[in-house]
């Protein structure tokens, strides 16, 4: 069997275990569709790929999913590179998503972090910031959810040990969470 055939039966597999995410899933969605109409906003941040993907999921708010609609505020954290380096220099990177979850986060936001290990120490402490302010949690995570697992309020843990299929778990996850609050929007 070919690397590429693989690969597609490992996706295949993944994707067939993440329906026992479904209620979990509707419980993010739940989150962020009263957290958006409710005139709060949603926080999102993650290291590397888990960045773009967040940062995709943010734009999917701030601009539009499927049609034209509202602007909703939808923040990707790992967006400002001075803000950063400015943390990371200051205080340190693991402080990089907890500093500005401080400065923006209010009770009825939502923070949305990503971690395909859930052993990344920044987004641990982002998670603990935003708890203790008040700010509700989502948390998508891969393999066994690491340091991360047991810190949201709604965890979706994609069933693998392979980082490539836990983004696209992730991908496929966030856009799930968007078609099921689009229609309220």
């Amino acid at each position: 069997m070919s690397v590429f055939l693989a690969a597609v039966d490992d996706a295949i597999g993944s994707f067939e275990r993440m329906r026992a995410l479904e209620p979990a899933l509707l419980q993010a969605a739940d989150l962020v569709r009263a957290c958006l109409l409710g005139g709060s906003k949603l926080l999102v941040c993650g290291n590397g790929g888990s960045a773009a993907d967040g940062a995709d999921f943010a734009t999917e708010y701030t601009c539009r999913f499927t049609r034209d609609r509202k602007a909703y505020p939808a923040i990707n954290l790992a967006a400002c590179g001075s803000l950063l380096t400015a943390v990371g220099n200051d205080y340190g990177y693991e402080q990089s998503f907890s500093r500005q979850v401080e400065a923006f986060g209010k009770p009825g936001d939502v923070l949305v972090a990503l971690s395909t290990s859930g052993n990344s120490s920044n987004i641990v402490l982002a998670l603990e910031q935003a708890r203790a302010l008040g700010v509700h949690t989502v948390a998508l995570l891969g393999r066994a959810g690491g340091k991360c697992r047991g810190l949201a309020q709604v965890e979706l843990i994609v069933p693998s040990e392979i980082t490539a299929r836990i983004q696209e778990g992730h991908k496929f996850l966030l856009h799930s969470i968007c078609e099921q609050v689009e229609g309220a929007l």
